[in-house]
This record gives C-alpha cells, structure tokens and sequence, in this order.
C-alpha cells in the first residue's frame, strides 16, 4: 500500500496523516517495528473509542502510544495541546484555558488528571483507506516554556507542520547517506515542540523511523541505539549529552546527533564528536517559529537559516519570516546577520541588563560561569525585587563540587565587570532543570529561596 501525498475535495487540500510505503517501518523496540499499516489501523480503531470533546492534552510517556493517540485525535477533528510541562499545576493551567478538553494517556498517575481518560491496553483496529487531513486544519497548540514567563500557545496546522517538517528534512539529511531510512532515537518527550518535530513529525512525514521510549539515562540510550539499525540519529539535549559524555557509556555507531533546547557548549560539541565519531548538529527554534536553522556547533559559529527563512532585526527583538509561519513572527532573540543566509546570536532582549550606566548579558554572564573549570552546570538570572538602590541583584547558582563559592566570584572577577557580579551565589547539588533541560524561572526562584533561608 502506498499513501497518497495530497489530494482535493471540494476545494480543500488534504494532506495525508503519515507518508510512504505501507510495509515501511514507522516505529522499532526491542521487540522489532510497527508499519505504517499497523500504524493507520490503530489511529483509525482508537478515532473511533475517543470522547467527543474540542481538545485533549496528551500524555503518554510510551512514544507510540502518542503518535496513536495525535493520529486518532487529528481524525476526530480534536486538536492536541501541548502543554510546557506534565506537571499537575501546568496541565490544570491548561485546561482551565480549554474547557472542552480532557487528558489521555497509557499510565495511572498518584492524583489522576480530570477528565483523564486512559488507552485501552491492546490497542483497537479498523481497516480502511489512509487517514487525510485538512491542511488547514488546526492539528495542534504548542506553549512556550514559561522559563521566562506565564506559558503562551502558539496554534499549529497540518499543512505548516508539512512544511516545517520538510525544512527540518532538508537541514538533516546529509547526515545519513543518500536513500537510506535514518533511525532515531530521542531523549525528549514528544510534548515539547523540539521532541514533536524530531521524534513525531520526522517518522509521519520525513520518512524517518523512531525509538517507541524515551530513554533518559545514559545505559538506557545505549540500549535503544543497539535496538535500532543504521543509519542511527541521536535527537537529544546537552544535559542528555554532557551525561552521555561524561558517563563513558560506548554507543552503537552513530551518523549524526541533533542537539537542542538550550545553547550547546562548543567544546562539549567538540568532545562529543570525538567521542561518538559523528557530526553533532545543534538546531535553533521555538515554539512559536519550529527549527528556522541549524549549525555544526563543533567548528561554526555562525547559524545557517534553512531555506524560506528570513530574519529581520528589530530594536527589541527579531522578526521571523518562513513559508510555515502564517504571518511574521517576533522572537526576544538578538541577532546580528551575516549576509543572507546566516546569523550570529547576540542575547535576547529580556536577558540585556543594565545597572550604573553599564550593559551586560545574561547569556554572556552564563557563559563565563560555565566555561569555569569545575562548574558543571550553572545559571545566571535576575531578580525581580530590587536592592535599596533600586537596581535589580543578579544572582546565580552553580553545580560545582570542588570549588568554593568564593573560587567561582574569583575566576568570574576577571571578565565580569564588579556590578555584574551575582550576588548571592550559591552552590547546589542539581540545578531543577525540566525534562528537556530548561529552567523555569519560578523552580528557580524557589530553590534560591530555600537555600538563602
């Protein structure tokens, strides 16, 4: 069986759920790989089991399982949102937002989610032609990951993810040789728009196969990866990475590695290249825009903007224009353009601080703690109250178990102007990093707070 690309009814453009060849490979495990066929019976039994509703939060742990429950949920007509986390808190934000929502998953939870309605444990079939949907359809809502705020959503169509999708094929695809099928293998959850453009929209509409779970532990991505066939493509974090590094765990061989999520170091690039023996390609996005370019952290500085994407710098942002994007959109991102097709990052509008007629970055202050030897992990923030000058403190917190805090205020005194310096600073065991290693600002907060009592 061969799907169908697109087609036209009644002047709408359809787009087919998932392309290719029927018998091709969608997802593998340790017990071997679904079909594409298997995959559209399923997507096609659970429409039909699902309850009427407008929108459902998805949240299964089990990769499959969600790509199941967002093909069954696109048929109904319900759109999945996408919240920035599965804590309690944030999904209960999210549904007062949409009434007419419920939750799904596989898994029983300690204090069960309203309106949660559970998969049934075999999954039902119903044979029938491959699924289509509306390219204008809205498919799904995306929230920003409130690290710098109250979570935002950004509505997503079937025919932008088509096109996305095709841009990130086009950033990726020399990674693996010429017409072969890559096989990756994701540490992000397919919740966050990184995990849903590489670990669900690759498999449904790149032609890419895709590990079923989530490995998160450096053995457990050791294992998924000799489960897979070459070609192999780790989609990962570098807190996934700096771990995979540090662990000195041997992987199966590897043709690439997609970072993302938060700035990569380049000598962690660097040494995981050497390490692993393959590319490790960093890709920048959001949630508002999906990835817009990609680089070779290793050896470039520069970002390269994959093809239809156009950047236009603005006093207090950058404007993104993309043939995906309905309309420009407005990232607090700086940039500084290198001819046409590249760009250098230089901070974001919220991270630009400025105390006694001096400015500074926050970006650049976190890349002076990190680059510290010794520190492990760190963070550089503001705070929101202010001191009797009325200036806003910095502080920062640092993963460092061999160093004084003193030692790190020495080394930061060399590049870091006196009133940029983070005061408090404070070492900590882990910094509360969210499962796709990002920090929500008000984690942060509480954990300063408890350590200054």
């Amino acid at each position: 069986m061969s799907a169908v690309i697109e087609h036209r009814d009644s002047g709408a453009t359809q787009r087919v759920l998932a392309s290719g060849d029927g018998m091709r490979a969608l997802l593998f495990d340790g017990n071997g790989a679904i079909t594409l066929a298997d995959y559209f019976a399923q997507v096609r039994g659970l429409a039909a089991m699902l309850p009427a509703a407008g929108h459902v939060i998805n949240l299964c742990e089990d990769r499959y399982k969600f790509l199941v429950a967002f093909g069954a949920a696109a048929l109904r007509g319900q759109v999945t949102l996408l919240p920035s986390s599965r804590a309690p808190a944030v999904i209960d934000e999210v549904r007062a937002r949409y009434p007419d929502s419920y939750c799904l998953g596989e898994q029983s939870f300690p204090d069960t989610p309203p309106h949660y309605w559970r998969l049934p444990e075999r999954m039902p079939r119903q044979d029938g032609a491959p699924p289509m949907i509306d390219s204008d359809a809205l498919i799904a809502i995306g929230f920003t990951s409130g690290s710098t705020g109250s979570p935002k959503p950004n509505p997503k169509t079937w025919g932008s993810f088509h096109t996305s999708t095709a841009q990130n094929l086009a950033a990726l695809r020399d990674l693996w040789p010429a017409g072969a099928v890559p096989n990756f293998v994701a540490t992000v959850p397919p919740q966050h728009m990184y995990g849903m453009e590489m670990s669900v929209l690759m498999p449904l509409l790149g032609g890419a196969a895709v590990h079923a779970e989530r490995p998160f532990f450096p053995g457990d991505v050791a294992r998924a990866l000799q489960q897979a066939a070459a070609p192999r493509v780790l989609v990962t974090t570098p807190v996934h990475l700096r771990a995979l590094v540090e662990s000195g765990v041997e992987l199966s061989p590897l043709t690439g590695i997609v970072s993302a999520t938060a700035p990569l170091p380049q000598a962690l690039a660097a040494e995981a290249e050497r390490r692993f023996d393959c590319e490790v390609r960093e890709v920048f996005g959001s949630t508002e825009t999906c990835v817009i370019a990609r680089r070779r952290t290793a050896r470039e500085d520069a970002w390269q903007l994959l093809p239809g994407v156009r950047l236009a710098p603005q006093p207090d942002g950058t404007l993104v224009h993309a043939a995906h994007l309905d309309a420009p959109v407005v990232l607090a991102d700086l940039v500084e353009l290198e001819g046409e097709h590249a760009f250098h990052l230089r901070g974001r509008n919220a991270d630009l601080l400025e105390i006694a007629g001096k400015r500074a970055s926050l970006g650049d202050l976190n890349r002076k703690l990190l680059s510290i030897p010794g520190v492990e992990d760190g963070v550089v923030f503001q705070l929101d109250e202010t001191d009797a000058a009325g200036v806003r403190r910095i502080a920062a917190l640092a993963v460092a178990p061999t160093l004084r805090e003193t030692d790190i205020l020495g080394h930061l005194q060399r590049g870091v102007d006196a009133v940029f310096l983070p005061r408090p600073l404070l070492r900590v065991a882990a910094l509360p990093r969210n499962e796709t290693g990002k920090l929500p600002r008000d984690v942060l907060l509480a954990l300063l707070r408890s350590r200054m009592r």
